[in-house]
């Protein structure tokens, strides 16, 4: 484990604003786990997020990839905050080819202003997995602004 969260209801305020997420429920994406600084996030390969080739899509990859690192950096910070993510670079290294995708991101360096997160992605295709994307992130924690406020 990174460090101990700095809210004591990080599981809740992590699972209730991914649930008022619409861009994840309309590619039916769902946590798959949920720890302090580790979030994973896994989507069904499915004609609504294939292009052309039959691929996961690789603008979808990246939803995922994003949320699961922000995700695992906002479990990390204090309540009364939200997340923002400022910067990712992401390696598309294999097609998501999978019946299943899923991105597992994890908390690097968790600072007062600033998270630094991992995102692995696999595509998993007849029980093994494969590695198809890899992201870091950089995160802007949001002191005093709710995370259920609408922009």
């Amino acid at each position: 484990m990174v460090n101990a969260p700095a809210d004591p209801n990080w599981e809740a305020k992590v699972r209730n604003s991914f649930a008022r997420q619409g861009a994840m429920a309309t590619i039916g994406a769902r946590l798959s786990h949920v720890a302090p600084g580790e979030v994973d996030i896994e989507i069904d390969r499915t004609p609504a997020v294939q292009q052309q080739h039959g691929y996961v899509h690789g603008g979808v990859v990246g939803m995922i990839a994003d949320s699961a690192g922000g995700y695992a950096g906002f479990s990390m910070m204090p309540a009364g905050s939200t997340v923002l993510t400022v910067e990712y670079k992401m390696n598309l290294m294999n097609p998501a080819d999978g019946a299943r995708i899923v991105a597992r991101g994890r908390v690097v360096k968790p600072g007062r202003t600033l998270v630094v997160c991992q995102v692995d992605v696999y595509s998993i295709k007849e029980g093994s997995e494969r590695h198809c994307a890899l992201m870091t992130q950089t995160l802007l924690t949001v002191a005093g602004k709710s995370d259920d406020l609408q922009v």
